[in-house]
């Protein structure tokens, strides 16, 4: 296949985004005929398109400047992707159940209960079909604009084209920190509910404690903003060994304590979280050169760590009967993060491996 590598990026955003509007379409059918399979279906379609504008994206915008500033614009573009994660729950639930969210079917019964499904049905319709034409006409901006960004030129690959790039150190070491840096961030998330309302830390019930969950990300989207200046003064390899090593602290430090300290100190976590994913993927991605892409692809085939490392934590909860016990496997995945920030200290030298 032939033509301008970059013009190729910018037909995959606007792929990946057509690809989540289909996704999102596909929610309409699948809430009239209230299948599960195709709810299913929907999503895995929305979730591919998410997955091929990662990867279409990460390179471009690490590209889209000086190499010394890639770690500051990757984890600033990465910030609204927190952004997204803190409001939309909230403001989503609004604009797509309005007054439903405070409905519950368990409550009704007869002509009430089918009320509640037609109008459940129809705020489905309404909101996914808003968020379709949002997509729409993102991909066509994307699309008006595509020879306004002028990128220097990748070699076009595939995924098991390069494979041959985790023979690198740098690179191999970087994309297995993706996979636990992924791992470790879902699986505390997941946890925190059923964390907050154990006895000793804040008890009380899980809609108390979910609404804690909004700290997580939220100091999540905090850090990144800071981290997108801290990131142009200080070593990115150094600062990512810092916020590891502060992530395993505040795991000690919850893990040992109670109450609001425990509480506390794991929702903070998510502020540690905050610089990780781009700063790893881009120190990973340094002197990738001409295959770039080909690394973004793998790395964001490494974020299936969010798959199994939550996995193995519940595991390790059932197995000790303990949460604080279960917080160990998180905290040695940041300890390995820690180590490989630490290996990048220094600037990125062709001798280096």
């Amino acid at each position: 296949m032939g033509g301008d590598p970059a013009l190729k990026r910018l037909r995959g955003a606007v792929v990946g985004l057509l690809t989540m509007m289909a996704g999102c379409l596909l929610f309409i059918p699948a809430s009239t005929s209230a299948r599960y399979e195709l709810f299913l279906f929907a999503l895995f379609v929305l979730a591919s398109g998410v997955v091929i504008v990662q990867v279409v994206s990460n390179p471009l915008i690490s590209m889209l400047g000086p190499e010394r500033t890639s770690h500051s614009r990757l984890t600033f573009a990465q910030a609204f992707n927190s952004l997204g994660t803190t409001v939309f729950p909230y403001f989503g639930s609004i604009l797509i159940l309005g007054g439903l969210a405070t409905v519950s079917a368990s409550q009704l019964s007869g002509e009430e209960l089918r009320a509640y499904r037609v109008a459940e049905t129809q705020a489905i319709v309404v909101g996914y079909s808003g968020l379709a034409i949002a997509l729409a006409v993102v991909a066509g901006v994307v699309w008006r604009f595509r020879n306004a960004i002028a990128v220097e030129k990748h070699e076009d690959g595939s995924f098991f084209a390069g494979l041959d790039l985790l023979k690198r150190t740098r690179f191999g070491f970087g994309a297995s920190c993706i996979f636990l840096y992924v791992g470790a961030e879902v699986a505390i998330g997941s946890l925190i509910v059923n964390y907050l309302t154990q006895p000793h830390v804040l008890g009380g019930d899980e809609l108390s404690a979910g609404k804690l969950v909004g700290v997580y990300w939220g100091a999540a989207m905090i850090g990144r903003f800071i981290g997108s200046i801290l990131l142009r003064i200080v070593s990115p390899g150094k600062l990512l060994s810092l916020v590891a090593l502060g992530a395993v602290i505040l795991l000690g430090c919850s893990s040992l304590a109670s109450g609001k300290v425990a509480a506390y100190s794991l929702l903070a976590i998510g502020l540690m979280n905050s610089i990780m994913f781009p700063t790893i993927f881009t120190l990973a991605s340094e002197g990738l050169g001409s295959r770039a892409a080909d690394g973004s692809g793998i790395i964001n085939v490494a974020i299936f760590g969010g798959a199994v490392i939550p996995l193995l934590t519940g595991a390790l909860a059932d197995t000790s009967g303990s949460l604080s016990v279960a917080l160990v496997l998180p905290a040695v995945c940041y300890v390995v993060i820690a180590g490989f920030g630490w290996y990048c200290r220094r600037p990125y030298s062709p001798k280096l491996p």
